[in-house]
């Protein structure tokens, strides 16, 4: 598997409904998970769910967001080739009053090495 590094400018932007699907995605996050904007729009953010990701950290972050409060942590995410690439991810809760509906904004930006090894030990130790 063929690992992406992100740019030191690169930031990554989407946003979801309630049930995860894909509302919008930015330049940076189309060009990185190697998508175009018409394959990501309508579905589950999932699609770049790296499988070396434990389901506690997404446990744990619908949970928070769901309260309406902001999570944030590291994320092995997976290209549309297979490969990979790490993000510091934020994800904040918003309603959307156009679409009058509760919809959620992740940020990311590029981990250090030593968060992204940080980040593989704590993983290392969940399910």
């Amino acid at each position: 598997m063929k690992e992406y590094v992100l740019k030191n400018d690169d930031f990554l932007v989407s946003q979801t409904d309630a049930k995860g699907k894909i509302l919008f995605a930015n330049d940076d996050f189309c060009k990185v998970a190697g998508y175009s904007l018409e394959e990501l729009v309508g579905k589950p953010h999932n699609i770049v769910r790296h499988r070396d990701m434990p389901k506690a950290a997404f446990k744990d972050l619908w949970e928070t967001i769901k309260n309406g409060k902001v999570w944030d942590g590291y994320v092995k995410n997976m290209t549309k080739d297979g490969g990979f690439y790490w993000v510091y991810a934020t994800v904040y809760p918003m309603y959307d009053a156009t679409r009058k509906e509760q919809t959620y904004l992740s940020c990311r930006r590029k981990p250090s090495p030593e968060e992204i090894a940080q980040a593989q030990a704590l993983y290392s130790t969940l399910n």
